[in-house]
């Protein structure tokens, strides 16, 4: 008993039609024909009445059809496993991730995802949430870590929450420490304070931007339009201070103050997402595991 025999009587049986099966599977009639015969000869019974041309399964087609679809479609998801078996060995992931969380949580992710599948090549695209969404609809990307809520209107996206994020304030050791003697700092005690803000498009800029304003006041900028790493070197060189995830501040190195702020605090959410529509390929669902992991 052959797949293609069991392919070409599914389509015979779902069609009851001779011609219209074999024009489904891509065959001549008569080699469809045959290889019927030849499933039938092999199980000693007629799969088929074919009594003035009207096609009907006779019993044995009526038992064997449930059993050859079955048969088929493990074949098939075999084949698929063995595919994406393979690709585990090149490819690519195309990862989309916002600035700070390039910096903060995925060079060890990365390194491991790397150690494990050495042959696929990550690649890495960096953008505020509403770009990240963007390209994700479009396809341009298979995975992005994006902050929780996502921008309205959002295209259909599945989405996994991974952490809830703590933000700091960042400031040169130079420069008084914002809150005085407290050791924690309130988003009122930076009005009046020159603070270092991210360009637009950026999930920081437009949450502390929206916590000073809810604070009563609006933010005074020494500079703006900076990245990540752009920031955090002008906080250090005593330009003003900024509002960062304690990730990255614990991740920056010397040369910078950190202060808690005081609470209810700052927070904000990462989650992993993809589109709802389409299942990421093999490789990006490794990733995804990998991040999964780390959270919990």
């Amino acid at each position: 008993m052959q797949l293609q025999q069991l392919q070409y009587f599914v389509a015979v049986a779902e069609t009851r039609h001779f011609t219209r099966a074999a024009e489904r599977v891509h065959v001549a009639q008569p080699s469809l024909s045959q290889q019927i015969r030849s499933l039938e000869r092999e199980l000693g019974a007629e799969l088929f009445s074919r009594a003035r041309g009207n096609i009907a399964l006779t019993d044995a087609g009526e038992t064997l059809l449930p059993l050859a679809r079955r048969i088929l479609a493990d074949a098939d998801t075999a084949r698929q496993e063995v595919q994406e078996l393979v690709q585990l060995r090149s490819g690519r992931v195309r990862l989309g991730a916002t600035p700070s969380l390039c910096t903060g949580l995925l060079p060890d992710v990365l390194r491991a995802y790397h150690d494990r599948f050495p042959g696929i090549r990550l690649l890495i695209e960096e953008g505020g949430s509403h770009d990240l969404v963007r390209e994700l609809a479009r396809g341009s990307l298979d995975l992005a870590l994006v902050v929780l809520p996502l921008p309205s209107p959002a295209p259909s996206l599945t989405t996994h929450e991974l952490l809830r994020e703590e933000l700091v304030v960042v400031s040169s050791p130079e420069v008084p420490a914002p809150g005085g003697a407290r050791g924690t700092v309130r988003i009122a005690d930076l009005q009046g304070e020159r603070l270092v803000m991210f360009r637009h498009g950026y999930d920081l800029r437009e949450l502390t931007v929206s916590a000073c304003r809810a604070a009563g006041f609006e933010p005074d900028f020494a500079v703006e339009g900076g990245e990540m790493d752009a920031v955090l070197g002008f906080v250090r060189s005593g330009l003003g201070m900024a509002v960062v995830p304690s990730m990255v501040a614990r991740r920056a190195g010397s040369g910078l103050r950190v202060t808690p702020l005081a609470r209810p605090g700052l927070h904000r959410t990462i989650a992993l997402a993809h589109r709802a529509d389409v299942a990421p390929p093999r490789a990006a669902r490794e990733l995804q595991a990998l991040l999964l992991d780390g959270a919990t």
